[in-house]
């Protein structure tokens, strides 16, 4: 297929019809991520030092052919279960893989029979190059909406990790609400994706090349909090963000009156309050985290400094003692007082208890 073809200008597209397309630009017009038309595709130099290490270790294959936004792959995964919604080639599931250690499992989905062949055939070579007796990776073909049909059980996934791919799923709705139940308890969502500043036209998914380019079937930020709100997840946390350049000219003429961008996101499976209440607790980062011995970040406005106390709402502290970070961080206090709404001044520069914005 020319990559320098006029886009389309059809009026509406079902989904399956949304789905073949996807399946065709990922799996015949995309040979690797230079042949991407915008900046969406993050840069390598984004990533830690110690992705960039295990990064080294994996085949050129796998690499060449990702198409990620972030690089959403959280600390604390030895020995949990990880699922990659959308694994394409599986350069994100072979990091884990490394991540989660033998004893762990990480499962792949994708919807391109193309981009699974190339991460099946590699399955042994990833093993070898960790010092696995067995590959702790699995791929399944199928919908990134329909987990179960895939037999994914319930409350059985530690961690489920995306990389700018719940853009391309018709139903999202649907896809987010499968995350979830398939989280156990205290379960973290941890993805990246693409989003816009506002509603987009439905025609516009009648473009292959725009919704191939994760463009088109962008969420508007609101309409994405309010979903995870309506699925029972109060307080969904922005890690990271950056803006994505319409490189192409004709992109550009298309869609070029909405602005799009990259945004990292933590959401856990735990009933938080839909505000950020005080009850006077204090949390205190051990500075256990592998990989963050000075300083672990939650999200954008919490930076937690190794021994260092924090004054934070309860939604935080819930987040950090009620999942896989429990073991890192010492919380005092409880939630038997309230004291209203929380605190969103600044952090302080002086004090030793540092309020942190909610």
């Amino acid at each position: 297929m020319n990559m320098e073809h006029d886009i389309d200008t059809d009026n509406d597209i079902s989904a399956e019809a949304q789905q073949s397309a996807v399946r065709s630009y990922y799996g015949e017009t995309l040979r690797s991520s230079s042949d991407l038309r915008t900046t969406a595709c993050c840069s390598i130099g984004t990533m830690p030092e110690p992705l960039r290490t295990i990064l080294s270790q994996l085949h050129p294959e796998v690499r060449e052919r990702f198409y990620g936004c972030g690089s959403p792959l959280p600390p604390a995964l030895d020995g949990r279960t990880v699922l990659d919604l959308g694994c394409g080639s599986g350069r994100d599931a072979y990091l884990l893989s490394s991540l989660v250690g033998e004893p762990g499992r990480v499962i792949g989905v994708d919807m391109t029979a193309q981009q699974l062949e190339v991460a099946e055939r590699h399955r042994a070579f990833h093993a070898q190059a960790f010092g696995h007796a067995h590959s702790n990776v699995e791929f399944h073909l199928g919908d990134l909406a329909d987990l179960a049909a895939l037999g994914i059980a319930d409350n059985s996934v530690d961690v489920v990790v995306s990389n700018c791919v719940l853009n391309l799923v018709p139903d999202k709705r649907r896809a987010f609400a499968e995350t979830f139940r398939v989280l156990k308890p205290g379960g973290e969502l941890y993805f990246s994706d693409v989003f816009s500043d506002r509603r987009l036209p439905h025609e516009l998914l009648a473009d292959p090349v725009l919704l191939g380019e994760c463009l088109a079937g962008a969420l508007y930020v609101e309409d994405f909090r309010r979903l995870l709100v309506d699925l029972g997840v109060a307080d969904a946390r922005v890690c990271a963000r950056s803006p994505i350049a319409l490189t192409d000219a004709a992109i550009e003429q298309r869609i070029g009156f909405a602005t799009f961008e990259s945004i990292t996101w933590r959401a856990f499976k735990l009933p938080l309050e839909d505000r950020c209440e005080d009850y006077g607790q204090v949390a205190t980062y051990r500075g256990s985290l592998p990989g963050h011995p000075h300083q672990f970040e939650l999200d954008d406005h919490h930076r937690f400094e190794r021994d260092r106390p924090v004054l934070v709402c309860g939604n935080t502290a819930d987040m950090l003692s009620a999942s896989r970070y429990a073991a890192h961080f010492h919380i005092d206090g409880d939630k038997h007082r309230h004291h209203g709404l929380f605190d969103c001044a600044p952090a302080s520069a002086t004090g030793s208890a540092a309020p942190s914005c909610c």
